[in-house]
């Protein structure tokens, strides 16, 4: 048995809300089951599919370990003098190849730097897992993609909890998002949810401490 593990995540980019990251465990002769359920990247299926793919997927795999990164452990790491966005997401990934203890890992690359972003998260690594680390990974290999549907139901279900929560509709969370936008000028002091390390919500925080300046 060739233990295979994919690794992806969802909810990099967006002003609010985590990231989350997920990893598979698979043997490696079930790896056509899930080419069988017509498994893509999550970006390229509908969410009620994903829906579906999502519990099909826990059915095919041996395990899997996820990691929901909050806003506030988002903004922690680039504000560290050690730590970036990148970093932070090889830290997460190598936590989940030490808990699934794959034979080999598929691994999605977030820096231009492959090679630097290889020798950083094998520092991090205790098991003996063969690592292939690419661009672009979660379109090109199966057990990837998979880990990609996990993380984008995951941080899905993360959304619709946190405006639940507060009651609130501040749209897809993402910083070209016109409700997003509009919810970040009216709220941007009053919850704990945004990224205040973004560049979109510093404007907005530069431009509201401007105008007080002014109107005092």
């Amino acid at each position: 048995m060739v233990l295979v593990c994919g690794i992806d995540e969802a909810g990099r980019g967006p002003l609010i809300g985590p990231m989350v990251m997920s990893g598979i465990l698979i043997d490696e002769k079930d790896l056509d089951k899930l080419r069988d359920l017509k498994v893509r990247d999550s970006k390229l299926i509908a969410p009620k599919q994903r829906e579906f793919l999502f519990k099909e997927i826990k059915k095919i795999i041996i395990k899997e370990k996820t990691i929901v990164v909050p806003a506030q452990e988002i903004d922690d790491a680039l504000n560290s003098e050690d730590l970036n966005l990148n970093k932070l997401e090889a830290i997460k990934t190598a936590m989940i190849i030490n808990y699934l203890k794959p034979d080999r890992a598929t691994v999605d690359c977030p820096s231009v730097n492959v090679k630097a972003y290889t020798e950083y998260l094998k520092t991090f690594i205790k098991s003996e897992t063969k690592l292939k680390v690419e661009h672009k990974a979660d379109y090109k290999y199966i057990e990837s993609s998979s880990a990609s549907i996990l993380a984008k139901v995951t941080r899905d279900r993360e959304i619709e909890k946190l405006k639940k929560k507060h009651n609130v509709d501040f749209g897809s969370g993402y910083p070209s998002d016109p409700k997003t936008k509009e919810f970040l000028k009216n709220n941007y002091k009053k919850y704990d949810f945004f990224r205040k390390t973004w560049s979109t919500y510093k404007k907005v925080a530069d431009i509201k401490k401007q105008k007080n300046l002014r109107d005092y």
